[in-house]
């Protein structure tokens, strides 16, 4: 005989919700069977099947060993970006920093920097993180994931990248990370249309030197140099179209060395420049 969840697993499946989404969405509204709670999953089967991503609907999603709260106020954590959170790790195993200072530049929900905080205190070495963002609600977001992850060693800046950090901090930071825009526009209207229910501030930038989406990605390369100590290093995600322009203004930034590295899925995807 199935039980309740079942029941509701099956109509939400009948409704059209794909079968390992609906089994997802009764675990979250439907804890333990409880038939009471039948309101609120219809409530959630009907955002998804209007097209609002699963993550929103649950408000909440899994980053590497964090469960991350998430919500239309920052970008939905991606797989790829946790491999820039690999690289980031090597980077700073690496330099063998006892105490690193990080930035995470564009901190959305915190995924980055909160899972280097996290992963780092695992290993014993007591990081120090500065999470900047220009929208005031997303660093609203990272407070609440710091708290939920009892993560403390972390400050937030209201700014747009660089631009009201203390500058008494310049030369002095050991790791840059970043998952900055870099959808040109054109490229955005042809993407997956569930983007729209993220901000599209974090997702689109200007075009810059003739490269689509590129205007946020050469202002950080210009300018995370000042900011890093000799031997830091700058981890940026980019775009699969944007490898020669990251490395042609490496170049011309003077960085010392520079790796610009695949996705798992082939994809030109992570910058490393070191000071």
């Amino acid at each position: 005989m199935p039980n309740v969840n079942d029941e509701f697993v099956l109509e939400l499946v009948g409704a059209g919700v794909e079968r390992r989404e609906a089994r997802w969405l009764v675990e979250e509204f439907v804890p333990g069977g409880d038939p009471d709670a039948h309101r609120a999953l219809r409530a959630a089967a009907t955002r998804r099947l209007n097209g609002e991503p699963l993550q929103y609907v649950l408000g909440h999603w899994p980053f590497r060993s964090l469960d991350l709260d998430v919500d239309p106020r920052a970008l939905i954590p991606r797989p790829e970006t946790e491999e820039l959170v690999d690289v980031a790790l090597r980077e700073l195993a690496g330099a063998a920093v006892p105490a690193p200072l990080i930035l995470d530049l564009g901190a959305g929900s915190g995924a980055i920097g909160l899972s280097l905080l996290s992963e780092l205190l695992a290993r014993g070495v007591a990081a120090s993180l500065i999470a900047i963002d220009e929208s005031r609600d997303a660093l609203t977001l990272a407070r609440q994931n710091a708290r939920k992850h009892h993560l403390d060693a972390v400050s937030f800046v209201h700014s747009s990248w660089f631009a009201s950090l203390d500058v008494s901090l310049r030369g002095r930071v050991d790791l840059i990370v970043a998952n900055p825009p870099y959808v040109g526009e054109v490229e955005f209207d042809e993407l997956d249309p569930v983007l729209l229910y993220e901000p599209r501030g974090a997702i689109v930038a200007p075009d810059e030197g003739g490269i689509a989406g590129f205007a946020d990605l050469d202002l950080i390369i210009r300018e995370s140099l000042a900011w890093l100590k000799p031997g830091g290093a700058l981890v940026c995600e980019h775009g699969d179209a944007q490898r020669r322009g990251v490395l042609d203004l490496t170049d011309q930034m003077g960085y010392g060395s520079v790796d610009d590295l695949d996705d798992l899925s082939g994809r030109p995807r992570i910058l490393v420049a070191r000071r």
